[in-house]
């Protein structure tokens, strides 16, 4: 009884201190609102639900970032020096670019070759020659690694090169990847490989924070290539699912100076983690003659001083002209989002959202019922894609633009993931990217902006739980 009497006003007292924290720290209004009610009101249950998932910053990760940057200061402004050599000179009225460059801290680059990856077949193939082709490093970092048949042919070749004297840093997320056996780790170390988890849980603020995610998936080899996309390392996104089926998805090859970016990401990481910066790196850009394509990489996450990925795709909404084509598995947008992509619509913009018909996270997919109506009625028009699971992130912005990357379009990627995504403005690979997505269309369902309506009450209602939770999705 006494204990009791102990606990209940050291939870009101630790309540008051955590609703004080979100009033100062979250990031939304309604986010802000809602915690501090909760915290107040009911701490015994509210507190260990927002010591896990409440916060929106992640603490430490830009103290650590500048010290990467600082460690490496000599080679960053000797890297941004010859980077503004390979700079595309732009229009001075072209703010959409300026603005891409400021949220990226990187200038875009011309004398890239890129290549569209489409679905696992390509990406891997493409990435395992990669790897085998590497001749002083190779930086490997994915949110999911399984040690299942691919997940073992990627352990293999990666031991190879260490064997032929290649360093090789290999980073995965702890959380994505928690089913990652021991001993695949442990065989990586013992063959020379160095590994690490992300940890973000490192430092006392982060302990029980375990609503943060590293999203990204990149992979550096020698300075002079860079993959980036949404496949991870699974027999899954092979399509060996007997669920999920075809896993559609989307990956990318960049040749040239853009690589820098996907590198200096890596190195923010790998310090982050282990507290160590990357050696033996080449931080010389290099300029490939046979390519005309521009490149911008832009990392975002929840320790940028803006909310970057949010931005990225708020801006590409708000310049797009003619057409606005989106792809991702997870359509869980807040207001900001929402009023951009109506009044594209409004403006005669002709959007297309493109999303999976069949679920691997059933709250998520709910919650993206509820925005056909409120959208859909702007000329805003949503598919679902009927031929296996759809999870590539791309997006197409009139004629003069196209994004792969990592960042879904939802309050996770926007606010709590550690994204990378690429900005490539190229004519050919433009082209390839429109034909893809008509290929996709053609495998999808037009959805009517009604549908919910036609739904029995209890999927009615499901919806609009999931929408509420989606801040935490």
């Amino acid at each position: 009884m006494e204990l009791l009497l102990l606990l209940i006003p050291l939870f009101h007292l630790l309540g008051l201190y955590s609703a004080f924290q979100a009033l100062m720290e979250t990031r939304t209004s309604q986010g802000t609102i809602a915690w501090v009610l909760f915290l107040i009101g009911i701490p015994y249950i509210a507190l260990p639900i927002y010591w896990i998932f409440g916060r929106s910053k992640f603490v430490g990760y830009r103290k650590v970032k500048e010290a990467v940057d600082a460690q490496i200061r000599g080679e960053l402004e000797a890297l941004l020096g010859k980077m503004e050599s390979q700079r595309i000179q732009r229009r001075e009225q072209d703010y959409a670019g300026a603005v891409a460059e400021k949220l990226a801290d990187l200038p875009y680059t011309g004398h890239n070759a890129v290549e569209l990856l489409i679905d696992g077949e390509a990406t891997f193939e493409s990435l395992l020659s990669g790897i085998d082709q590497a001749e002083s490093y190779i930086l490997f970092q994915f949110f999911i690694v399984h040690d299942d048949t691919i997940g073992k042919e990627v352990q293999r070749r990666l031991i190879a090169r260490a064997r032929k004297g290649v360093a090789v840093y290999f980073l995965y997320d702890e959380i994505g990847s928690h089913d990652l056996s021991s001993s695949y780790i442990q065989e990586l170390r013992r063959h020379g490989v160095q590994v690490s988890a992300f940890n973000s849980r490192r430092g006392w603020r982060n302990k029980f924070q375990l609503n943060f995610r590293n999203h990204r998936k990149v992979v550096v080899v020698d300075g002079r290539y860079a993959w980036i996309g949404g496949h991870n390392v699974g027999d899954e996104y092979l399509g060996r699912d007997p669920k999920l089926g075809h896993w559609r998805d989307t990956h990318m090859k960049i040749e040239g100076p853009a690589v820098m970016g996907a590198q200096l990401s890596f190195a923010e990481d790998w310090y982050w983690a282990t507290g160590h910066k990357i050696e033996g790196v080449s931080w010389e850009p290099y300029r490939c003659d046979q390519g005309n394509a521009t490149v911008l990489v832009i990392s975002s996450g929840p320790a940028d001083r803006l909310e970057t990925a949010q931005l990225m795709f708020l801006h590409a909404i708000n310049v797009a002209r003619k057409r606005l084509w989106i792809a991702s598995p997870y359509f869980v947008p807040d207001d900001s989002v929402i009023y951009a992509l109506q009044l594209a619509g409004l403006r005669g913009v002709d959007v297309r959202i493109l999303i999976p018909e069949r679920p691997d996270h059933m709250a998520v997919w709910l919650a993206a019922f509820s925005y056909f109506e409120e959208v859909g009625n702007t000329g805003v028009r949503f598919y679902s894609y009927t031929e296996g699971f759809l999870h590539e992130k791309v997006m197409l912005i009139d004629d003069g633009a196209a994004t792969v990357g990592t960042a879904n379009f939802d309050n996770r990627s926007f606010r709590l993931n550690f994204e990378i995504t690429a900005v490539v403005e190229d004519r050919e690979f433009i082209r390839e990217v429109e034909k893809m997505f008509l290929e996709d269309f053609a495998a999808s369902r037009q959805e009517r902006s009604d549908i919910l309506r036609s739904k029995p009450f209890w999927f009615r209602l499901a919806v609009r739980v999931a929408r509420l939770s989606s801040p935490v999705l």
